[in-house]
């Protein structure tokens, strides 16, 4: 059907000119109003359409300008991340302009615009969104996109992803916990966006432990140290049997060892203790260290800012997806 569709017919759709449509598909939206942009956004939908070959040229013109869109900004993995796309695309001669979302979709919607405004040559988004409409504005701005970390449900195949293999490791993991002895997991999360590495970390453990009988409980931080202290309490007292308590994030494994210290828990011995993602600190807590699933921060930045520089360079929207490996660090703390 989209290829029947024409500009005209959008343009008549929307109720506005072809030169406006024109602007909007070309990311120069500074006359335009946000009601203008949304019922120019929802007939592009509706009618399914896809702009010719000769208007989805990209633009030979550059900025040498690279977007980069981060959930949080003051997470340890955003500066790794951060970091591993820097040390590419610099040397490659492009600036990268770094923006926080605070893992909200209406801030990550008005980041993508302003970068439109800049003109950037490419865009690496950690998303918010689990659903790829939030993105589909940067195709059709032609601008090359690689998204980073988080999973899109329906991402199309042919744009880029560099994300970890975060289910198949909690899987494993989990299913070798009832070897070790243990009853009862108990992760914990941080509020997250919509999309968020923790959902794929969830589903891996809390399959595990329905396999093999494990009682499976997640805890999602809603309040301060003394709320996630005093829930802890209520759900390990109701379980019988050794546990384990899983830090789903870096960030959160600080708020547990707070609480633990407070309450003079040691690991293993009292319960087993694991934390996701790259603390190397980590390894200095208790006599041994905490046990850690790991991931690659810096490398998947540098992933994922060679998938851009390709498309860049070779004016293309097409890439792939990389699946990099989740390494274990094995420590005493289980």
């Amino acid at each position: 059907m989209s290829q029947h569709v024409t500009i005209s017919d959008v343009a008549k759709a929307a109720g506005v000119s072809v030169t406006t449509i024109s602007r909007y598909l070309n990311g120069h939206y500074q006359k335009m109003s946000a009601q203008t942009k949304e019922r120019i956004d929802a007939t592009i939908n509706q009618l399914h359409y896809v702009p010719a070959a000769s208007a989805r040229r990209l633009r030979q013109t550059q900025s040498h300008l690279v977007g980069v869109l981060v959930g949080d900004i003051a997470n340890h993995f955003s500066s790794l991340l951060s970091k591993g796309i820097y040390d590419i695309l610099q040397p490659a001669g492009y600036d990268v302009l770094l923006m926080n979302t605070n893992n909200s979709q209406e801030m990550e919607k008005k980041a993508l615009d302003d970068l439109y405004q800049q003109r950037v040559d490419g865009i690496i988004v950690q998303p918010n969104s689990r659903h790829f409409d939030q993105y589909q504005s940067i195709l059709r701005n032609q601008t090359p996109l690689v998204l980073v970390d988080r999973e899109v449900d329906d991402q199309p195949l042919t744009v880029g992803k560099v994300t970890s293999a975060n289910f198949d490791a909690s899987y494993r993991l989990g299913r070798q916990l009832g070897k070790k002895g243990y009853a009862n997991v108990i992760t914990v999360s941080s509020r997250f966006a919509e999309a968020s590495g923790q959902h794929p970390r969830i589903k891996g453990f809390q399959l595990a432990a329905s396999e093999t009988g494990l009682t499976y409980h997640n805890i999602e931080i809603k309040g301060h140290d003394d709320w996630l202290a005093r829930e802890l309490t209520r759900v390990m007292g109701q379980l019988d049997g050794r546990t384990v308590v899983i830090s789903l994030m870096g960030p959160t494994l600080f708020t547990l060892l707070k609480i633990f210290k407070h309450e003079k828990v040691t690991f293993p011995k009292d319960l087993g203790l694991i934390s996701v993602d790259d603390w190397s600190w980590s390894q200095y807590v208790g006599e041994d260290g905490i046990f850690l699933l790991r991931q690659d921060m810096e490398l998947m930045g540098n992933l994922a800012a060679q998938k851009l520089l390709t498309q860049i360079e070779g004016h293309s929207l097409i890439s792939d997806t990389s699946i990099l490996p989740v390494t274990v660090e094995i420590h005493s703390s289980i």
